[in-house]
């Protein structure tokens, strides 16, 4: 998830043999649509972070009534997707819900129809997950894409958003300003929004891949003035700039990226954060909160 399609391809249709690099060097996929993500970042070590019972207790009235809905942004080929599912409805291996889509339904996007096609035909729920193919940082396409989604549920905003792994790409690929950007969008369009940014190496290394290859370095990679600790630079566009407000961090990946939550003020005035969650992740020492 990343760049337009048109920068993806060069407004050029690509043969096979063209394809043949991004399938086989997971470095010349500039847009962070690697083919096999999952195999070199698990789901497990995100999940391991996040209490299962999270989104119940965030929303503790919808399920009674009306679905969970959530955003997932360059979901890639929908692994993560699936385990973010299955592990908050405490779905086993195997183990299906027929009322599973009525609790939770999540919209998984992503800029590579490859990726998404494979997503979808791998999708054990496909009554509450839903995969499409979009450029987020197209403005009609993802008004008309999104409205379309929420207007099934007679809703005009997402609970929650899951942004896992996707500002970096974001920034290389459209500078200072499209990141800026797409944080807007998502604050706008979720009351709840958990982000995992690449911290500043991987800026570095995914550079350094491109040149490996022979590919042309990132247009906007030496001309970012946002750059530095990344987790914070996020924090600060989030909340300064879009009027969200940081709830918790649940601890670091193994990768050394950060889960960080953030709810919009709105959000913040009608429903407060579950002091049950609070205490029990004092209590585990996983979880850390700034009261601002």
């Amino acid at each position: 998830m990343a760049a337009s399609t048109e920068q993806a391809t060069g407004g050029v249709e690509k043969t096979a043999a063209e394809e043949k690099p991004r399938v086989l060097e997971p470095g010349a996929a500039p847009f962070g649509n690697f083919p096999h993500y999952s195999r070199f970042h698990p789901p497990e070590q995100r999940l391991r972070l996040l209490p299962p019972e999270l989104l119940r207790r965030l929303f503790p009235q919808s399920s009674e009534t009306r679905p969970i809905l959530g955003l997932d942004v360059g979901c890639n080929s929908g692994d993560l997707s699936v385990a973010l599912y299955k592990h908050f409805l405490s779905l086993h291996d195997g183990e299906t819900c027929s009322d599973a889509s009525r609790e939770l339904h999540l919209l998984c996007c992503d800029i590579d129809p490859v990726l998404v096609e494979r997503a979808e035909k791998e999708c054990p729920f496909p009554d509450g997950l839903t995969f499409i193919t979009l450029d987020f940082m197209n403005q009609r396409t993802r008004k008309v894409l999104l409205s379309s989604f929420l207007s099934q549920f007679g809703r005009s905003v997402f609970d929650i958003g899951f942004c896992m792994s996707v500002t970096m790409w974001i920034h290389l690929n459209h500078g200072d300003q499209g990141l800026w950007e797409f944080l807007a969008h998502l604050s706008s369009l979720c009351r709840y929004l958990l982000v995992e940014p690449q911290p500043w190496k991987c800026y570095r290394a995914a550079a350094r891949r491109l040149r490996k290859l022979g590919l042309h370095d990132f247009d906007h990679f030496r001309s970012l003035a946002i750059r530095g600790d990344m987790a914070s630079q996020i924090v600060h566009i989030l909340t300064q700039d879009h009027g969200m407000e940081l709830v918790c961090c649940f601890g670091n990946t193994n990768w050394d990226r950060s889960l960080l939550l953030f709810r919009t003020k709105q959000a913040t005035e009608t429903q407060p954060i579950p002091e049950s969650l609070i205490d029990e992740g004092k209590e585990r020492n996983r979880i850390r909160f700034w009261r601002q």
